[in-house]
Order: C-alpha cells, then structure tokens, then sequence
C-alpha cells in the first residue's frame, strides 16, 4: 500500500473534510425537515468524495467499495426508504420544533467542536504514520458530538434520525483513514444497517403519527398503555 501521498490529495480531503462540517451543521440548524434530509444526503456525497480520494491517494480498493456502498445507501436509498415510511413527515413543508435558538445551537455546535479538538489531541501522535487520520479523525469525531447534539437538540422525531445519521457518517469519515482495509463483507454490514434502520425509525414515525397526530417527541409522554 501506497503511504507517501501528495498534497494535492491532502489539500482535496481538507476541502471535503471542511465542506462536510458546513454540511452537518446544516443538518443541525435547518428550520425545514426536508432542508435536513437535503443537508444530510450532500454530506453524505461529501463523506463519498472523501473515500474516492483516499481510494486514490492510498491504493485502498476497498476505499471504492466504501464510495460506492456510502453513495448507494446515504444519498439514495434512505431518502427513498424515508419517503415510502414517513411520507409527507419529511417531504412536507415541516417546521422542525427545537430546544433552542439557531444562535445558541451554533454556538453551543462551535463548543462540541473545540472538545472534540482537544478530545482525539493525545490520540493524533500515534497515528503520525496514519495518512489523512490528523484530519478525517477529529473531523469525524466532531460529527459524532454534533449529530447527538442534535438529537437531543430536536424536538420531532424524524430530525432526531438525522441527527443519528450524521453521527454515522461521522464515523464513518473518521474510521476511513484509520482501517481502509476491511473486507467488502465487513463494508457492506457497516453500511446496510443504515436505510434499515431509517426503514424501521420511519414505520414507527408513521405509527406514531397515526395514534397521536403527531411526531413531536416532547408529546410521547402523553401516551398510555390500554
């Protein structure tokens, strides 16, 4: 494997790595549900052009497997999975309900970001010999804190499940430039959960919406057992 990589390279995953922290704050503070679902399937097309970099930069075919699986199941099959169980939760016009102002969500998203910094910090100088790990992992990591952020920022449950999803994501883009060697079977596990998981958040979503009107979360405990 190939672990003297060009410049080119690093200076393209740092434009991707910046573009997929704008994209998941967008994901954070989007008054529109379907702005979020829109927000989260570019960053998932950014989290793909990550991987083809690396492909490139690193001669990791599995890298390719990674793209192709990212791109197949992120930016096509959950918004379709999402559209056929939520319906019109995610394709109407939906305001999203939140705790708190878009101001204190960028400010407290700014916080996570210098935690996740100064959290992963004592971890970088062992991956010194790790291509793209100074950047991908905090990068990811930063994702992570901001997609749990989210879920427990958002108020309706559908922008909850983005929240989690950009917490995939940022895994995925930290796990990317560590361990770009699994197996495709092991890839295709890590990736298939993902629209089964938005299939089965969404029939519940819609079960929900059925029985109570509504997705609102902070209405749940309204519910009784019979």
């Amino acid at each position: 494997m190939n672990t003297t990589v060009s410049p080119l390279a690093f200076s393209l995953d740092g434009s991707i790595a910046a573009l997929f922290v704008v994209l998941g704050l967008g994901v954070m503070v989007s008054r529109q549900m379907l702005g979020s679902l829109r927000f989260f399937m570019w960053q998932s097309v950014a989290l793909t052009a990550s991987a083809l970099v690396l492909a490139d930069a690193l001669q990791a075919i599995n890298l390719l497997w990674v793209a192709l699986i990212t791109f197949s199941t992120k930016v096509i099959a959950v918004p379709l999975v999402l559209r056929w169980a939520a319906g019109e939760e995610i394709y109407g016009r939906r305001e999203v309900d939140q705790a708190l102002s878009i101001s204190a969500s960028v400010l407290v998203a700014a916080i996570l970001a210098l935690v996740g910094w100064f959290a992963v910090a004592p971890v970088l100088p062992i991956l010194h010999g790790t291509p793209f790990a100074l950047l991908n992992l905090p990068t990811g990591l930063i994702m992570v804190l901001w997609g749990a952020f989210t879920v427990a920022l958002r108020r309706e449950s559908v922008a909850q499940l983005m929240g989690l999803l950009i917490m995939e994501n940022g895994a995925f883009f930290g796990s990317i430039a560590i361990v770009h060697n699994l197996t495709v079977i092991a890839e295709i596990a890590a990736a298939v959960d993902v629209p089964i998981v938005a299939l089965v958040i969404g029939l519940l979503i819609r079960s929900i919406r059925r029985v109570t009107g509504t997705t609102r979360v902070g209405g749940m405990d309204t519910l009784h057992e019979r």
